[in-house]
């Protein structure tokens, strides 16, 4: 018999940072999520990419959370923090993922999202060994891409949360071409 979902509203959020990584063109990094299934014949762009993310630590702020997931998913340490958005994004799990993902205990996530400039090199990015390989690999390819086509690269329940996340720094690509 299939176990029923949980009740939607009864779950909490899960509190959460995103992080954009902009390079000296005024690209964004992102990640190709490990041990996603690609249907056959798929193009490469219906793959599901996504930005740095993940939970907050107890005592932690948002800003030390977002520079250690960025290094704990990409290796990256040499950044310069650029801006804040000001609100919460929040996105819900399918109905589907609702009770299994994100161990079952939330229906979703609120985060608080944070645009750095590496002011490294490329080669400190490695996501296949991020951290001087002490924490698992969360993606298996990575690239710099144009911030407003991330909402077309996204599994589609996080679209609208994107499309937010554009918007609220839109205009960072050209200041960090012109060097901030």
């Amino acid at each position: 018999m299939p176990k029923t979902p949980p009740d939607r509203q009864s779950l909490p959020y899960r509190d959460c940072v995103g992080i954009a990584l902009f390079n000296a063109e005024g690209q964004v990094f992102i990640g190709r999520r490990q041990g996603i299934v690609v249907p056959e014949g798929a193009e490469e762009t219906q793959r599901p990419w996504q930005m740095p993310q993940g939970g907050m630590d107890k005592g932690e702020t948002a800003r030390e959370a977002a520079l250690r997931e960025l290094w704990e998913e990409t290796s990256v340490r040499s950044v310069r923090f650029i801006a804040e958005l000001p609100d919460w994004i929040y996105y819900d799990l399918p109905d589907a993922d609702l009770g299994i993902a994100l161990k079952g205990k939330y229906r979703g996530q609120r985060q608080r999202w944070f645009a750095f400039r590496l002011t490294g090199d490329d080669s400190e990015i490695d996501v296949l060994a991020p951290g001087g390989g002490e924490f698992p690999a969360e993606f298996d390819a990575w690239r710099w891409e144009d911030l407003s086509s991330l909402p077309d690269l996204i599994v589609p329940f996080k679209r609208e949360a994107y499309e937010k996340i554009v918007s609220g720094f839109a205009g960072l690509p050209e200041l960090v071409r012109q060097g901030a």
